[in-house]
């Protein structure tokens, strides 16, 4: 018998509680191989997600992970333009999301219908986008990059070219400063990074003086002036576990914490505080994704990210010139 998505939630299989005995690391490995399935994972996932996933990285390592797999299903633990993205790349595998509202207000800053007009008013302008962005997007987008690769793809650019970035205008102005360019801006930001509290990470600072502050891109710029590092969630993890410094001030989402905190265990981690009455910083649209959902995700194969295969095909051109930037700049293998 099929079922399909509003079956599962009409009859609640997708929200019902998992019976407690059941040991979700384990049937989780086991669905796997029954279904020759990968879970994929980003950094900013809750640490329980991030020990089961078979692979945990940013947009780029996620974006070449999902190219490459030879597995039949690929199991998303993200939001929905990443599995939006392993679908661009694999049109013949299953992908599947374990909650469809989990989805990204950076992407959501930027309407398809707007964008297509603002891209038509700057024709001459190459538009390079973003990875977080919808496949709408991706599709209106001459090459995309990520967070660890920015850089890269605008010199690969030549320097008479003008460019359109979107859709997020704090990464395209850090983009600018570093590169010399003077791209245009779509106006979108992420709302985890745009809500950091300058002021109260400069009192942590005061607090611990020892500390470094490191910075996600996304961050607003006052902010990534003053940081000791400015990178991708990966090349961040990387600097705090290399640094000899013991203690860091970390602004970007706080599912990163615990990786660093397993690759460096003897060290502090502190996340940024936010703007209101939180400790910490987390993405509301990340944590929709629970282990019970990615189990009951893997037991009934749904809910699966369907995609228009001309929108697809559109979507994918952009990405593959992003990957093969990459791996000319020796980014990726």
């Amino acid at each position: 018998m099929s079922i399909n998505t509003d079956s599962l939630l009409q009859h609640g299989f997708l929200n019902k509680e998992v019976d407690a005995t059941i040991d979700l690391f384990a049937a989780i490995e086991q669905l796997k191989k029954e279904k020759n399935a990968i879970v994929l994972a980003h950094f900013y996932q809750e640490p329980d997600i991030q020990d089961v996933a078979d692979f945990i990285g940013d947009s780029l390592g996620l974006a070449q992970k999902a190219q490459s797999t030879d597995a039949d299903m690929i199991v998303f633990a993200g939001v929905h333009f990443m599995a939006e993205t392993a679908k661009i790349l694999n049109p013949s595998k299953k992908v599947l999301l374990p909650d469809l509202k989990a989805g990204c207000s950076l992407a959501d800053s930027a309407p398809r219908d707007l964008f297509k007009a603002f891209k038509e008013k700057h024709s001459d302008n190459l538009v390079i986008s973003y990875i977080n962005c919808t496949a709408d997007i991706k599709a209106l987008s001459d090459i995309i990059c990520t967070s660890s690769n920015a850089e890269k793809i605008i010199e690969s650019v030549p320097a008479d070219q003008p460019i359109l970035f979107a859709p997020d205008k704090n990464l395209g102005a850090y983009l600018n400063k570093k590169t010399g360019r003077n791209m245009l801006l779509w106006n979108g930001a992420c709302m985890v990074h745009e809500i950091f509290s300058l002021e109260k990470i400069v009192k942590l600072k005061i607090r611990h003086p020892e500390a470094e502050v490191l910075a996600h891109p996304e961050c607003e710029e006052a902010l990534l002036q003053a940081a000791d590092f400015v990178g991708s969630t990966t090349q961040i993890l990387k600097y705090a576990v290399q640094s000899p410094k013991q203690v860091f001030i970390v602004a970007t989402e706080t599912g990163i914490l615990h990786q660093m905190q397993k690759d460096a265990p003897h060290k502090t981690f502190i996340p940024a505080p936010p703007n209101n009455n939180c400790a910490c910083n987390d993405c509301p649209h990340m944590k929709l994704n629970t282990l019970e959902k990615l189990y009951l995700c893997m037991k009934y194969e749904l809910p699966e990210i369907t995609m228009d295969e001309t929108l697809r095909l559109a979507a994918k051109k952009p990405m593959d010139r992003m990957l093969d930037i990459s791996r000319a700049a020796g980014l990726i293998g």
